[in-house]
């Protein structure tokens, strides 16, 4: 990899340690701290917080017709979800470990803690750990793919990719045949030092 690529990713990671101190800041204006992924808030800021919440009833009886009906086929995704899940745990378990590539954490990407606030209600905290499991799939899934691509095919695309993975900056120009054949095996090698 080149220089600027190189000054490119650093300043990539000074930002988004930015981005980490700016989201500390707002953790503490709205009074919670994190103990061992467990949200605490303030006392009074949970009673607050339960003054804003909709019971269950009322939620149902203001919900508009549409979602309603279109409840059932945003949660019909559960089944893949938990088929893709299973998949992701067996693929990481017997191809990374066969190639000695570091797996990925799903605690690491399945981030579920919303359902913690005070001020949402049953339907309101189920909906918020449907989407944090599912989302944090999709970030699961992208990572085992990202790191299987690094192991096999480290090649970027002739074409621009919206948002790559945090790996392909590594990756080989397209078209640069001398640098894959020359350097592929010490990419491969990188990536099983890091499992170790």
């Amino acid at each position: 990899m080149n220089d600027r690529i190189n000054d490119l990713l650093l300043r990539i990671h000074q930002l988004q340690e930015e981005l980490e101190d700016e989201l500390e800041a707002r953790r503490q204006r709205f009074q919670y701290t994190l103990e061992r992924h467990r949200v605490r808030f303030e006392r009074q800021v949970v009673e607050v917080h339960k003054q804003f919440r909709t019971s269950v009833p009322r939620f149902v009886i203001d919900a508009r017709l549409r979602d309603l009906l279109l409840a059932p086929v945003i949660y019909s995704m559960i089944l893949p979800l938990l088929l893709l899940d299973l998949t992701l745990i067996l693929y990481q378990q017997v191809y990374f470990r066969a190639y000695g590539i570091k797996r990925a954490r799903r605690g690491d990407y399945i981030v579920i803690d919303r359902h913690q606030l005070a001020y949402l209600n049953g339907i309101e905290k189920f909906n918020c750990v449907y989407c944090g499991y599912a989302n944090g799939l999709f970030a699961l899934a992208r990572e085992v793919g990202a790191r299987t691509e690094r192991f096999w095919c480290p090649i970027k695309h002739a074409r621009r990719v919206a948002e790559p993975h945090n790996h392909y900056a590594e990756f080989f120009e397209y078209g640069d045949a001398e640098g894959y054949r020359r350097y592929r095996a010490e990419l491969r090698k990188k990536a099983q030092q890091e499992a170790s």
